[in-house]
Parts: structure tokens; C-alpha cells; sequence
């Protein structure tokens, strides 16, 4: 029910012309507000489209594949703190490849007492390598070990001089692709499961020790053993960092793998 106030010194005929021009009034003022909002909603309209098209830009910059890859991307690697260039095998053919043509005489072999762990170098290109670069490579060498995989948090790692790496066996021995005999006294190092992800200035992902992934890369995830399968890990990475996921799924270590949080 609507009630309606009529004013008493007035006429029925001047009370209605009173309300007349009220509700011409907030008639006015309803359509300037239909019109303030149509503006508003139209301002708004442009600012998602241009957060769309930035967003898909970005997009495009990040998941767009370099031209041409460093000769490194073909084997694991990452930069240490100190700026060393660190590679390491995937298999037994890039351990082949590694310690045959990518290893000089000042450089630093990393490698587990496990059968079957990866190679680990250290190209130092002629310059002193420190304590910091040397236990940032033995966590690596054990994170993409099958130490991993299994769940343990160490293995003995060692280090030695290239000329301490031999593909000559034992007499009456047999070495397969991708072993080498070690001789002479060996540096064992202290290591433990250490990765994080990151995008370095070039653009690249890299999967290395925490230490190395804070020195070279502003956004990061940390990464821990787990029971997620590297493949949805990899999608996560892909939402927070960009990248292909198989580029992603190809830096990470076998097993279970999950997001530190």
C-alpha cells in the first residue's frame, strides 16, 4: 500500500503538480545514473580487454621458444651463486658426451657412490672455484641422482680432476656407456636435496640448489620430494613461472615431486 502526503493549504490539482516535478526530478536523476553506470561498465569492458591482451602477450613472450637453445639446454644445468656454469648428464649417453668432450683439465667432476648417477661438471674457465659452488654441485648431483626418486634426503657425493676419470676398466672388467672408472683419492662432499625453479634474465627455466635459483632468478618455486606426479607439478610451475611443460617436466628430477609451501 502506498501512502501519499497531501498538503493541506493546498489544492488536490497543486499537491499533483508538486509530485509531478519530483518524479520528473528522480526521473532525471535515475537516468543519469543508468548513464554513469553505462560508462563505468564500458570503462570496465576496455580495462579487462586490455588485461586480456597484455595477459595474452605475456603469455606468448614466455611460452615462445628461443630461437636457438645454448649448447648447454641439452644436458641438466644450472649457474652456481658463484656464476659457474654447472652441467650434468640425463643418461648414460650425455654422461658419455659430458666427460668426453665437455670437461677441461681446470674443471670438477661430481659423482655418487650410486651406480647409474648422473655426471656433474663444473666449468671453471680457468677460475678459482669455491666452497659455495662445490656444495651447491654435490646437491645437485645427488637431487637428480636416484636418491630422489627413493625418497632419501643424501649419498655420498665425491668430487675429482678430469685426468682422474678413465674409460680404461680394470683388467678382466668390462665399463658400459656412461661409466667411468675413478682412480686416485676422491673429495666427498656434504650434500642433501636441495631444488628450486626459477626463470633466469635470458628467460630460461633452471632447476638448481635454492642457493642458486635466489642469485639468478627474481620469481621462484621451491620443490620437495612428494607423491604428486612431475607432470602436475609441471603445470603449476607453467602457471607461476610460464614455459612449455615439456621443457618443465625435462628439467625436473624423476619421481615423486611436489611444491614446498
Amino acid at each position: 500500500m502506498v501512502k501519499i502526503e497531501l498538503l493541506l493549504d493546498k489544492t488536490l490539482e497543486q499537491n499533483a503538480s508538486l509530485y509531478f516535478d519530483k518524479s520528473k526530478k528522480l526521473r532525471k536523476k535515475v537516468e543519469g545514473a543508468r548513464k554513469a553506470v553505462l560508462v563505468y561498465e564500458k570503462k570496465l569492458e576496455q580495462l579487462e580487454k586490455k588485461k586480456a591482451k597484455e595477459k595474452e602477450t605475456y603469455d606468448q613472450q614466455v611460452d615462445a621458444a628461443p630461437a636457438k637453445k645454448e649448447w648447454y639446454e641439452k644436458f641438466r644445468w644450472f649457474f652456481s651463486s658463484e656464476g659457474f656454469l654447472v652441467i650434468g648428464g640425463r643418461d648414460a649417453t650425455t654422461n658419455e658426451i659430458i666427460i668426453k668432450k665437455h670437461t677441461d683439465n681446470n674443471d670438477i667432476v661430481f659423482h655418487t657412490d650410486l651406480a647409474g648417477s648422473p655426471f656433474f661438471v663444473v666449468k671453471s674457465e680457468g677460475k678459482d672455484i669455491g666452497e659455495s659452488t662445490l656444495k651447491e654441485t654435490a646437491d645437485a648431483t645427488v637431487t637428480f641422482s636416484r636418491v630422489f626418486k627413493l625418497g632419501q634426503s643424501n649419498s655420498p657425493v665425491f668430487w675429482v680432476k678430469p685426468d682422474q676419470v678413465s674409460k680404461e676398466a680394470q683388467s678382466g672388467e668390462y665399463l658400459t656407456k656412461g661409466a667411468f672408472m675413478i682412480r686416485g683419492k676422491t673429495n666427498y662432499v656434504d650434500n642433501t636435496i636441495d631444488l628450486a625453479v626459477g626463470r633466469i634474465d635470458s628467460g630460461q627455466l633452471m632447476a638448481a640448489p635454492l642457493s642458486c635459483v635466489k642469485k639468478h632468478c627474481k620469481n621462484f618455486l621451491i620443490l620437495k620430494q612428494g607423491d604428486k606426479k612431475t607432470s602436475e607439478i609441471a603445470k603449476k610451475i607453467k602457471a607461476k613461472l610460464g614455459g612449455h611443460l615439456d621443457d618443465i617436466v625435462r628439467i625436473l628430477p624423476s619421481g615423486g615431486i611436489d611444491i614446498k609451501k
